[in-house]
């Protein structure tokens, strides 16, 4: 993975996520993709049925079973919020807390998320990710490549249609024999639900093509 930081101009964020919300909806959070959409653009669903949804992965084991962080605790609260409780994904939490997204993915309509867990973050050398976190610039640009507008299902994820994301660059969801892949990361605990947002838990930070 190239880890080496470029020079960006500033990305509008509040705006881009403004302008995808009002011109697109959530998709279904069941195990198979509605018939009226294809899988790069999820149907609307609400959080109640998204809530009841199967999650799935060799790192679901470590989420807690019990409390804000436990999978019916996070799905009562929103994405950033609910990540907030997770110990998996406390070092992904201080990311968008430095970038100040917590709040623009929390207002968010429906979308999904590929979380990093602690172990993807722990790839990056310790200089280059102190270096990524000081620079809110592309901080942004990389965390914003991790999420995506609507709702995507393990079943839209294995179709393998390119995913756009908030950055404006695609990912590439895959599914290779029983392991969910996005781009060269696996999904460890997919299909986890919050108030508005499906998250997909990988074990690698994607980078956006130009980084």
């Amino acid at each position: 993975m190239n880890y080496r930081l470029l020079a960006t101009s500033g990305l509008a964020v509040t705006l881009a996520l403004s302008a995808a919300a009002c011109s697109s909806s959530g998709s279904s959070s069941s195990s198979s993709p509605a018939t009226s959409a294809p899988a790069s653009s999820p149907a609307a669903s609400s959080p109640a049925s998204g809530a009841a949804a199967v999650d799935f992965g060799p790192a679901c084991s470590a989420v807690p079973t019990t409390g804000a962080g436990s999978f019916t605790g996070m799905s009562t609260a929103p994405v950033a919020t609910a990540a907030s409780a997770n110990p998996v994904l406390s070092t992904l939490v201080t990311a968008v807390t430095k970038a100040g997204l917590a709040d623009t993915l929390n207002s968010a309509p429906a979308i999904t998320v590929f979380a990093p867990d602690n172990a993807a973050f722990a790839k990056i050398p310790s200089a280059t990710l102190a270096k990524v976190l000081a620079d809110k610039a592309e901080l942004t640009k990389i965390l914003t490549y991790h999420v995506a507008m609507g709702r995507y299902t393990p079943a839209q994820l294995a179709a393998g249609a390119p995913i756009k994301t908030l950055e404006g660059a695609t990912i590439a969801p895959a599914r290779m024999g029983g392991t969910y892949e996005v781009n060269s990361a696996d999904v460890v605990c997919g299909n986890v639900q919050t108030a508005n947002a499906t998250v997909y838990i990988i074990n690698t930070v994607l980078m956006p093509p130009s980084s």
